[in-house]
């Protein structure tokens, strides 16, 4: 019986790193919700505890791949890289109109959580080289597309044919709603009066406010601001995307991880066999 091995395996030792890792990414987008003020209204944000999310993700990539990564892996994950890259220069978020995530997620599907996790990672910092869009926003936008990328990779593996990208579109449209929501709580906390007309007070995070108080704000603030626009067109784009494209795609990726991953048992044959003594 013959067992497909993941293009990037995890060790549990790794998964451990990966969870602690997630939950210290979630923490650094969270902190101004759990933050308690004394009598000053301003709050600084913690820039360390900020600038350690690079190495945070750094130390992430170096534990999926402590194990060595296979050469043709590697190339995979680097013309993967390259066209997600070329992706989002092209569909550069136009009415929410993106192509990153579509590819994404179904790289993700094909070679497995901790491949779409490093597939995450260096697709948004290439892309971003690309486009000149360096800046404190970039490893968010790595983390949180990593997260996608390992989602994906953490589907139910038996579901095929029609379900299986019926799975998929409808993973697309949840992850695109997340992706926005998570890349709006990392900058929100920085808007200052954040005014929408038609609604009465206002949006902008307010420090040491009750936890409550602050999530309706910016509950308000993602609905009126990105879920009906930037996010729902990102929902639509990877729903279309992965409906009509899917397919095909998803069995080019098998064709090259079949070649690029190892597959099946060793199997002794006649001619391998210990022969006995005198024959």
């Amino acid at each position: 019986m013959s067992a497909r091995v993941s293009a990037v395996p995890i060790a549990p030792r790794t998964a451990l790193v990966l969870g602690v890792a997630s939950l210290a990414g979630l923490m650094m987008l969270c902190w101004p919700l759990l933050v308690q003020v004394g009598d000053e209204p301003r709050v600084d944000p913690p820039f360390l505890f900020l600038g350690l999310l690079p190495v945070v993700i750094a130390v992430v990539l170096a534990e999926i791949s402590e194990g060595g990564m296979d050469p043709r892996v590697l190339a995979i994950l680097g013309v993967l890289s390259a066209i997600n890259a070329v992706l989002r220069g092209i569909s550069p978020g136009t009415a929410g109109v993106e192509l990153v995530l579509f590819l994404l997620i179904l790289a993700g599907r094909v070679f497995g959580p901790g491949f779409g996790f490093v597939l995450g990672c260096t697709s948004l910092f290439a892309s971003a080289l690309m486009t000149a869009g360096v800046g404190p926003w970039l490893p968010f936008q790595m983390l949180v597309s990593a997260w996608v990328g390992m989602g994906a990779g953490l589907l139910p593996r038996r579901v095929t044919g029609r379900a299986e990208i019926a799975m998929l579109v409808v993973y697309g449209i949840v992850a695109a709603y997340a992706f926005g929501l998570l890349m709006n709580l990392s900058g929100w906390p920085f808007l200052l009066g954040v005014e929408v007309p038609g609604h009465g007070s206002s949006l902008s995070f307010v420090a040491g406010a009750p936890v409550a108080d602050n999530l309706h704000r910016f509950a308000v603030y993602t609905l009126l601001t990105s879920t009906g626009s930037w996010d729902t067109g990102r929902a639509i784009t990877n729903a279309v995307a992965i409906a009509v494209l899917g397919p095909a795609v998803l069995s080019t990726l098998r064709r090259a991880s079949r070649r690029a991953t190892v597959t099946g048992t060793v199997q002794p044959t006649a001619s391998s066999a210990p022969r006995p003594h005198g024959s």
